[in-house]
């Protein structure tokens, strides 16, 4: 892959979604204990099924397009993930993957991806800035990622600056209070704590970073 020029390919896209599947493994434990304070505490458990089924739907294929791989891996979370997190993450990838059907893409045509993965959670969740969710990960990368874009950094360089962006804005979540889901129901007492689903978002950002780079 050129990472110089941005290109971006099925080899890199299920090197992605591998590796997102690592850190979920790796991580499990501590997403289910943040959701313990101010969800279902399944999150951490939900991910870790969701993932294993999507590596299982993903080994032994071929695959033309990333596009291909993100959609197959939207696909499975969808109808493996229980909670919120299924829909919420099934939707993005499919939304993602929708926007790379060709064989290389470049980093323009991911930022389009990741910006209708954005507002496919948005659309589904209802979730604005702000409200402790997943949101608060996801927006501030795609616009970190915007703005090197822009400025004519390499994919790897992107990456990197969306995945920092993306752990900032997790950690931005904890003093916040929650406006949805079971959050929500904490009313200040949700105050302190960080988001799952912020964090399991952080992951993902992270995850393409290392995997784009050189």
């Amino acid at each position: 892959m050129d990472t110089t020029s941005g290109g971006f390919d099925s080899a890199t896209a299920l090197a992605w979604v591998r590796r997102i599947a690592a850190a979920i493994e790796r991580d499990a434990d501590q997403l289910t204990q943040l959701d313990s304070a101010i969800g279902d505490a399944d999150h951490g458990v939900n991910m870790q099924r969701g993932f294993a089924a999507v590596i299982a739907a993903l080994d032994g294929r071929d695959f033309t397009t990333p596009g291909e791989v993100l959609v197959t891996a939207g696909t499975t979370l969808m109808s493996t993930v229980g909670g919120a997190a299924g829909p919420l993450y099934g939707s993005a990838f499919r939304a993602a993957g929708k926007q790379l059907a060709t064989t290389t893409a470049t980093a323009d045509q991911i930022l389009d991806g990741l910006r209708s993965g954005a507002e496919a959670v948005q659309r589904l969740g209802a979730a604005r800035p702000g409200d402790k969710t997943m949101i608060d990960a996801y927006l501030p990368a795609v616009d970190a990622f915007a703005k090197a874009v822009a400025a004519g950094h390499t994919l790897a360089e992107t990456a990197a600056a969306a995945a920092a962006a993306a752990e900032d804005g997790m950690r931005a979540t904890i003093p916040m209070i929650g406006r949805k889901g079971r959050a929500s129901y904490l009313g200040p007492r949700g105050e302190g704590h960080q988001d799952p689903g912020a964090t399991s978002l952080a992951l993902v950002f992270r995850a393409l970073a290392e995997a784009v780079r050189p």
